[in-house]
């Protein structure tokens, strides 16, 4: 069995988000497809003060059903390795 490394696993995963996302981006105009294409947005907002160094950082995170579609096409490829 060959071994596999979490590096190519992630970019397996970000391939297949992207893929899923643009693929729901050109299914947009199709009404019948609108739950397809739905995007629910995740935000996450860490901020600190410590005195002597500040953050603040935002990641939002685009979810619709095809990204999911497409990050589980990525694992299952993954695993095909």
């Amino acid at each position: 069995m060959k071994k596999k490394n979490v590096g190519t696993l992630l970019l397996f995963l970000i391939l297949g988000w992207l893929a899923g996302a643009w693929i729901a981006k050109l299914l947009q105009p199709v009404k019948a497809l609108s739950f397809l294409t739905t995007s629910t947005v995740l935000k996450w907002s860490p901020r600190a003060d410590l005195d002597i160094i500040t953050y603040d950082i935002t990641i939002h995170l685009k979810l619709c059903m095809l990204s999911l579609v497409g990050i589980i096409t990525a694992v299952w490829l993954y695993r095909r390795l």
